[in-house]
């Protein structure tokens, strides 16, 4: 196995750590009103550097980053204490999905809006006869 950095994943690397150094604000909760809104000019930044979803199509706003430069810049983002992000749900969980099953039209639609932080998606869950009542869950 080969754990050498290859020189454009090591370029990568470095080009988002000092982006990430120079632009990496300090933000209010991301609970509040004020927070969130923060949070999400902060994911519009990233876009505008190309930096929110690093792994996605040129297209949609991505860099076409392989594995290993998605990991670096994981490992960058927290190492800077970069703040949460607001649509992490949607650019981990729905984007893959859409890439996977959706269709040009949903992508297109989606896609950039979720990566500017414009759109926020979250997923919830629903249990057998409990509607949104959590005193009603079971398990089996």
């Amino acid at each position: 196995m080969d754990l050498d950095i290859d020189a454009e994943s090591a370029a990568f690397r470095d080009e988002v750590r000092e982006w990430l150094a120079a632009h990496v604000p300090t933000l209010p909760s991301m609970d509040t009103a004020e927070g969130f809104a923060a949070h999400r000019e902060w994911e519009a930044q990233l876009a505008d550097a190309r930096l929110s979803v690093v792994s996605w199509p040129r297209e949609y706003g991505g860099r076409d980053a392989s594995l290993l430069q998605w990991v670096l810049f994981e490992e960058e983002y927290y190492a800077a204490r970069a703040p949460g992000r607001v649509s992490q749900n949607g650019i981990f969980m729905l984007g893959p999905t859409l890439f996977a099953h959706g269709t040009a039209e949903q992508r297109d639609r989606i896609l950039p809006a979720m990566a500017r932080g414009e759109q926020v998606w979250a997923q919830a869950w629903s249990e057998p006869e409990a509607g949104s009542d959590i005193a009603a869950l079971r398990s089996s």
